[in-house]
């Protein structure tokens, strides 16, 4: 390892993808290949991190409901290890810069006069859209998509406003995915508006619901995995597109 170079490392946030390794960028796996240290987040899989044999591992989950690392901490080891080592990797599942707390990170990086690279990733949206091969825009029906979350920052209210846009994906779906079904039909949104709910994208145990939006106001039944909701008439499936089609995409991930 490169440890206590005479200058401050560099430090590179990465976007590891939804979760499959070969869905990681070749950039991002190179330098993975290379780094002293990598803080990791939960979501991030052992096979994800198969690809850093030669560096240390530093789990600083954000799960939501579980114990977290505090973010403060985590810009505090960024920083610590940056003054060690040459090459540390923030490895952030999806991509750093949509719901990946990058801002904060980010910041305290510049505070401290430590050169930052960003590599993006594939963000869960788009491997959601195409492991259901679910268009997120359709020409005459769709042309706005907004990705949005409910989950806010400890002690902020939980965020009731939902974006106007023609397709809605909600991150961390979940039990939130219910409330905003709710809201939605309380806003003049039809019942029967197609829903596409799909867990642990590209992950074993991969998971795709369809339903309407009047039964997503009802429960989404039992999850174990990060869920992500993809809601609007562009979810409706296509006259030929079959159920087994979607059901072989699943087999290939069980």
């Amino acid at each position: 390892m490169n440890s206590f170079p005479s200058l401050p490392g560099k430090v590179y946030l990465i976007g590891a993808g939804p979760g499959a390794q070969d869905l990681m960028t070749l950039r991002g796996a190179r330098l993975l290949a290379q780094a002293d240290v990598v803080l990791h987040d939960a979501l991030v899989t052992a096979e994800m991190l198969e690809l850093c044999p030669q560096a240390q591992k530093i789990l600083v989950g954000k799960r939501c409901g579980q114990l977290s690392t505090a973010q403060a901490f985590i810009n505090k080891q960024l920083v610590d290890n940056a003054r060690k080592h040459a090459v540390v990797v923030r490895l952030k599942g999806g991509d750093p810069m949509l719901f990946g707390r990058a801002d904060e990170e980010l910041r305290a990086l510049e505070e401290a006069g430590i050169t930052v690279e960003v590599v993006p990733g594939i963000t869960t949206a788009l491997a959601a859209a195409a492991a259901t091969q679910q268009p997120l825009t359709k020409r005459g029906v769709a042309r706005s998509v907004a990705f949005f979350t409910s989950s806010t920052a400890p002690g902020e209210p939980e965020q009731t406003r939902i974006p106007d846009c023609d397709t809605l994906v909600q991150y961390m779906g979940g039990r939130e995915a219910i409330a905003t079904a709710q809201r939605l039909l309380a806003h003049g949104w039809r019942p029967d508006t197609p829903v596409v709910v799909i867990e642990n994208c590209s992950r074993p145990g991969q998971r795709i619901v369809r339903l309407p939006l009047g039964a997503l106001a009802q429960g989404l039944g039992d999850t174990h995995g990060p869920v992500l909701v993809m809601l609007g008439d562009a979810m409706a499936m296509r006259m030929h597109q079959s159920v087994e089609g979607a059901a072989a995409i699943l087999a290939r991930h069980a």
